[in-house]
């Protein structure tokens, strides 16, 4: 039948489904509902632009599975969006590019770390991945310096940004609607719906997904349903490589993670347009879309939220010496240039220049614990995503499937 996007003509009755926030997430779990369960979706954006934060500000880098635990969410769900965004990739013509990635570790004492991980990747079934010396590693970066590496051929790179878009395009295509600047102001649920104020609308669902990102906290108190993690962000800094340093680095050079954290550190990441992006670091933001390091009063009214949440002070007094070395590298460039030349000796001052940050939704609990997996729980007839970082933009197709799992299906 045309016009039908998909579903079903015996279907009698068609649920509708809202979702909260146009990043990747929400976008692929709108188009899995409607694709998958024939749902009339709404997705509601308070951005004039889908892919507006966390999916249009990072490296681009489709995460193979390295570094999660086994039998995890984030492992499982990480190999199984690979996949998925891999064949997307290809059947909408988006750019994606396997360069390669490697994990070098740059004294003796990081060695039992790197072995470490090389056993955690191929335990999450990580495609070609290899323990390399130092020579033999700069036959893959011949710039890049360090005592051992592991190799991860299959690692790629995309344009998350585009994937956004082309999703919002499907979700359409099938029925339903993305509809921009529409901020959520008021969830209510009644019983058998949900109802949301967004923008001057009134709106009626069935169902509710918040996949809200950096603005989850204010969306989950809406909809009563606070819980026992907050977002905590942190802002993280990128220069670009200028250029004929770009050539230093053909795919993409890490380090060896600090298991105490969720994040990476400092690397270098070749895009999709041909830049080289050092970076990101991890510095406490003062505001959830606080995405330059001046001090702007204007942008920080949830200031107090963030330091009111007694997870952040005590993350920050059981990690302030981490925290002041990550400012101090925000600041202070020569420190950052001394992160990345750690690996590729040949940078110098004048090959960064800054460009545009980006601000990572970390979910942390009451002790002052960095939730490391994916969270996504119901309450009522809302489903919340609570926390999901990198490797979010990665698995988002995956993620959606695992969400139209759990959003229960409508009575007939």
């Amino acid at each position: 039948m045309a016009g039908t996007g998909g579903r079903s003509e015996n279907c009698h009755v068609t649920e509708k489904i809202g979702i909260v926030g146009a990043g990747i997430v929400g976008l692929a779990v709108a188009r899995q509902l409607a694709e998958s369960r024939g749902a009339e979706v709404t997705v509601l954006e308070k951005e004039g632009r889908v892919g507006a934060h966390q999916t249009g500000h990072n490296s681009g880098v489709v995460h193979a599975g390295i570094y999660y635990p086994p039998g995890s969410l984030k492992a499982r769900l990480c190999r199984e969006g690979v996949v998925l965004l891999k064949d997307y990739c290809a059947a909408h013509a988006l750019p994606y590019h396997e360069v390669g990635k490697l994990v070098v570790a740059s004294t003796t004492a990081e060695r039992p770390r790197l072995s470490a991980l090389a056993e955690r990747a191929r335990a999450n079934g990580v495609p070609g991945i290899t323990e390399l010396d130092g020579l033999a590693l700069r036959e893959v970066e011949p710039h890049a310096v360090g005592v051992g590496a592991v190799h991860s051929p299959h690692t790629a790179i995309c344009d998350f940004a585009a994937v956004a878009r082309r999703l919002a395009q499907d979700v359409a295509e099938l029925g339903g609607s993305v509809r921009l600047a529409h901020p959520v102001r008021a969830i209510r649920e009644r019983p058998g719906g949900v109802e949301v104020l967004a923008g001057r609308r009134k709106l009626s669902f069935d169902r509710l997904v918040v996949c809200g990102g950096l603005n989850t906290d204010a969306v989950a108190r809406m909809a009563g349903s606070p819980g026992d993690v907050r977002i905590v962000p942190f802002r993280g800094d990128f220069y670009a490589l200028k250029r004929a340093a770009k050539d230093l680095v053909r795919g993409l050079i890490y380090p060896v993670p600090d298991p105490r954290y969720p994040f990476l550190g400092v690397h270098l990441t070749r895009q999709t347009d041909g830049r080289v992006l050092a970076g990101p670091n991890a510095v406490l933001a003062l505001a959830y879309e606080g995405y330059g390091s001046a001090v702007r009063w204007r942008n920080y009214c949830n200031f107090r939220q963030i330091l009111g949440w007694p997870g952040t002070l005590r993350l920050a007094r059981a990690h302030w010496r981490t925290g002041l070395r990550e400012l101090h590298g925000s600041l202070v460039k020569r420190e950052f240039l001394r992160a990345t030349r750690r690996y590729v000796p040949a940078l110098t001052a004048s090959d960064l220049e800054r460009t545009e940050g980006g601000v990572r939704a970390q979910a942390v609990s009451r002790d002052g614990r960095m939730v490391d997996d994916f969270v996504v729980d119901v309450h009522g007839r809302v489903v919340l995503v609570r926390n999901a970082p990198s490797p979010a933009a990665t698995s988002s197709l995956a993620i959606a499937r695992h969400i139209a799992g759990i959003v229960p299906a409508p009575v007939r």
